[in-house]
């Protein structure tokens, strides 16, 4: 991978909308170029999805979102990596780290209710034999996500009025 490449990816992390022939004009290079490169970076999966970032509390959809803490004891020969990917197949969960810290593994889910979380909590995860414990954050707000703020701040038209 070179500059080129990583000027690509920074170009379709910001705006995966973009055309071929606008990343082109862009990095003042070849529009087939650009297409080859993005075609063999999603072949080495160095482009995994193509994403839109929904704000669904604005669409009027309710959901629950939260983060939960799992403290797992690792497996001999595969660590944590056959506990986190037994997790990650759970179709409620959307994120999976491997954090350091007074836990082992972050989920991070999505249900309709608190209701419906925490009986994912009780009957999926917490049933996974390597799992200790688990502790469950709902997410009461989001401000901003994957690094787009998400409240519509109208600007404060008012005269500031000073002694």
């Amino acid at each position: 991978m070179d500059k080129k490449d990583r000027e690509i990816l920074e170009l379709l992390e910001n705006n995966s909308r973009l055309r071929y022939e606008q990343i082109a004009a862009m990095l003042d290079m070849d529009q087939t170029e650009v297409e080859n490169r993005v075609k063999e970076l999603e072949e080495k999966r160095l482009i995994v999805k193509y994403h839109s970032l929904i704000n669904w509390e604005k669409a009027g959809q309710e959901t629950v979102s939260a983060l939960i803490e799992v403290k797992v004891t690792p497996q001999r020969g595969s660590g944590f990596d056959d506990i986190a990917e037994r997790i990650y197949r759970f179709p409620e969960v959307k994120t999976v780290y491997l954090m350091s810290g007074s836990y082992d593994i972050s989920v991070l889910i999505e249900g309709k209710t608190m209701k419906e979380v925490a009986f994912f909590v009780a009957t999926k995860l917490a049933t996974v034999e390597e799992v200790q414990g688990t502790a469950t954050h709902f997410v009461l707000k989001k401000y901003k996500q994957e690094g787009v703020i998400l409240e519509d701040k109208e600007d404060d038209r008012r005269l500031v009025i000073s002694p």
